[in-house]
């Protein structure tokens, strides 16, 4: 029997809401996922919730309808939703996972309030110092390598980046698949002396640990697909993260540049058009729509504010997904080993 998933939407959060978060929960519901029946509540001005479904074509009754008068904009401080706006669509949908009425919580709005807010309603997983939040990079392997952290954490200390390593490991385990997930550390050189005290720390606590870890990999190393998750601080992290999205845009550029010196010029565009698309698309954050926000004791999703309604739906997709094979729970076991008891290492 198909399991029940609620899922949580801020439909006021990103640049194109509510529309855009309305016609993703239209996809993700006609799209059926396997062995979930899925529940979508839309947390946000009803009105406009409710003139976005009618825009969408989309049948209201889809939907449960939870009002809030406030917005978490863009500009706001990452404490403004628990301090000014907890009437807020952000705040009430965080709540309603927080209050076990929603299984898993998701929001293209406003990031460092959507971490602010998932971390104080909704708690850390026992062990986790510091939630962390990832990004996945294209790779020349099948699938993409993930960077942890890419801004939730400016200044981390060596546990803190172990931790990512861990839950960085078990995320991808579970969804890409890869059975022994390779483990590396940014840096500024692959030799274990290399790199601040916190770096060379680290380094020591991930040797020493049961984690499948490569060592020290740069910058270089990412998009070879040399390991399959990256630790960071979140200040190296969110720069290569930005140079990583600004590249698409400049490549456009460059092509279009090129295309207008020439009517040759432009023709040669227009027939590798297609290929460069299909390779872009490595880069195309609607594939896996967002990110969670690892270390929490819930299931809180963060996506881009100019979320479309395609990566949308990916995010619910992730949401049901961590729902149903209880991310959080293999955390827990991961960062708290059982202590064997003193009879147990006697072998009594």
């Amino acid at each position: 029997m198909p399991k029940k998933v609620r899922i949580a939407i801020d439909a006021m959060g990103g640049d194109f809401a509510p529309i855009n978060e309305i016609q993703g929960a239209v996809l993700a519901l006609n799209e059926k996922i396997p062995d979930v029946n899925l529940e979508i509540i839309l947390v946000g001005n009803e009105g406009k919730i409710r003139s976005g479904i009618q825009q969408a074509d989309a049948d209201v009754n889809l939907f449960e309808i939870v009002n809030a008068s406030q917005v978490v904009t863009m500009n706001d401080e990452p404490t403004a939703a628990l301090k000014k706006k907890k009437d807020s669509s952000m705040y009430k949908a965080i709540e309603l996972h927080a209050n076990g009425y929603a299984d898993a919580v998701i929001s293209a709005g406003n990031t460092g309030a959507m971490l602010s807010t998932s971390t104080v309603l909704l708690g850390r997983i026992k062990g986790v110092s510091r939630p962390t939040i990832g990004s996945f990079f294209p790779t020349q392997k099948a699938y993409p390598a993930l960077v942890l952290d890419v801004g939730a954490n400016i200044d981390s200390k060596p546990r803190f980046l172990y931790e990512f390593a861990v839950m960085g490991s078990i995320y991808i385990r579970q969804v890409l698949g890869v059975e022994n997930p390779k483990i590396a550390l940014i840096n500024i050189g692959e030799e274990k002396s290399k790199g601040t005290e916190v770096v060379k720390e680290t380094y020591k606590m991930l040797k020493d640990s049961e984690l499948n870890f490569v060592g020290n990999l740069e910058g270089r190393d990412m998009l070879q697909g040399a390991a399959d998750v990256f630790v960071c601080d979140g200040f190296t992290g969110n720069i290569l993260l930005k140079f990583a999205e600004s590249f698409p845009g400049f490549l456009k550029y460059a092509v279009k540049d090129y295309a207008s010196k020439s009517f040759l010029n432009k023709l040669m565009v227009l027939m590798v058009a297609p290929f460069l698309k299909k390779i872009l698309s490595g880069f195309d954050y609607e594939e896996f729509g967002g990110v969670p926000l690892l270390g929490v004791n819930g299931n809180s999703i963060i996506g881009h504010g100019k979320s479309s309604p395609k990566a949308i739906k990916s995010m619910i997709n992730r949401a049901a997904d961590l729902v149903n094979n209880d991310l959080n729970g293999k955390i827990h076991v991961a960062l708290n080993p059982p202590v064997m008891s003193e009879n147990n290492q006697l072998g009594k």
